[in-house]
């Protein structure tokens, strides 16, 4: 049997403080060769920080980062096989497209033959042939995000980071964008480490995604396990629209949960760490997980059933959704709205009876936090 593969990325214990606060926290893990990474967390958990470290603009306090199994302590960011495409793209507006994917190559010393052709086959592999005397003020933005990416790539890096380079881009060339991405790095086999605030970016373009909350990861898995298998309260409120729901645990059986909530509601949900009878609890159940129906009787045998008003309407093409006020409480539901059948014509102040099965839904102890 051979050896596995050493990744392309390892970080060891890795430490930054910044005066009294802790931007990364001990932070361990590692890059397959060939994978697309993404960082996925909000403003301010460190994910931008953990970036330059791995480029080497600053030096972790503790802890080591090795690039191809290399340990890169000591070593400048120009003198790391890396390259980065930040979220302003920082093309050269003076130059010619051309000349903005030979520059590094220029000052490697390429000779201008050379460059020239590399720069050349660069832009025909990412779908600019034929560009190369263009204007950079000429190019969509979709374009100007290629021709960086072709910048950074024709350096043959061992890494690829990627300072959410979404950011700036209108809706609809995001979306564009996230193909393009996820099409390129499997054309090219160079390994990607995406940061992002956005989730849909993390999930639709990676293959492994660590989500960062206060200077560490609280889960590192595909994006299937973050989705459908939440670590952490934190994970499971953060990846993907969820209802979130605070309460007590009544009982405890065979790993199901019965949570009472302040208002008096009851529900079940599948125990995702352990819970103690008697405990504060926070369940969680997706909006596509519930289904409504006209009569309880509709609702398939096992689930939990309630009834509550529509309260809300909110129309988003495939993500509508109803937002139900539960008929007891003041607790309000949210569950994909389904655009045709019996429920396409629903009206705000419908009484309407819906469940979910409770092994879909989630249940942790109250400020519970792995990683």
């Amino acid at each position: 049997m051979s050896a596995p593969a050493t990744p392309d990325l390892e970080v060891r214990a890795a430490v930054k403080r910044f005066a009294e606060h802790t931007a990364v926290d001990a932070l361990s893990f590692s890059v397959a060769r060939g994978s697309f990474f993404s960082i996925l967390g909000p403003s301010g958990c460190g994910k931008t920080t953990l970036l330059r470290m791995i480029a080497g603009f600053i030096q972790p306090d503790d802890g080591d980062i090795l690039i191809g199994g290399n340990s890169m302590k000591g070593v400048g960011p120009n003198r790391r096989p890396v390259n980065m495409v930040f979220q302003q793209l920082a093309l050269f507006p003076m130059m010619s497209v051309g000349e903005n994917v030979a520059f590094g190559l220029a000052r490697r010393g390429v000779a201008r033959a050379e460059r020239t052709r590399k720069a050349d086959a660069m832009l025909e592999r990412v779908g600019l042939a034929g560009a190369a005397r263009k204007k950079v003020d000429e190019l969509s933005g979709g374009q100007r995000q290629r021709v960086a990416i072709a910048r950074s790539l024709v350096l043959e890096p061992t890494l690829l980071l990627l300072d959410e380079p979404l950011g700036a881009l209108d809706l609809k060339l995001r979306e564009h964008m996230k193909i393009e991405l996820k099409q390129l790095q499997a054309a090219f086999g160079t390994t990607f480490v995406y940061i992002t605030h956005d989730q849909s970016e993390a999930l639709v373009l990676s293959d492994h995604v660590g989500v960062m909350n206060r200077g560490r990861f609280e889960q590192l898995g595909t994006p299937q396990q973050l989705y459908y298998e939440p670590a952490t309260p934190f994970v499971a409120g953060f990846v993907g629209a969820n209802n979130r729901i605070a309460g007590t645990a009544l009982a405890v059986n065979g790993g199901r949960v019965t949570v009472r909530t302040a208002d008096g509601w009851t529900l079940e949900a599948r125990a995702s760490s352990p819970v103690a009878g008697g405990a504060a609890v926070e369940a969680f159940v997706r909006p596509e997980v519930a289904m409504l129906a006209r009569t309880a009787a509709e609702l398939p045998a096992g689930q939990a059933t309630h009834s509550g008003e529509v309260e809300s309407l909110l129309f988003d093409g495939a993500n509508s959704a109803v937002l139900l006020r539960e008929s007891s409480t003041k607790f309000e539901f949210r569950i994909a709205l389904p655009q045709t059948g019996q429920y396409a014509d629903l009206k705000v102040g419908e009484r309407i009876h819906f469940g979910f099965d409770p092994e879909r839904a989630t249940c942790f102890p109250a400020g519970d936090r792995h990683g």
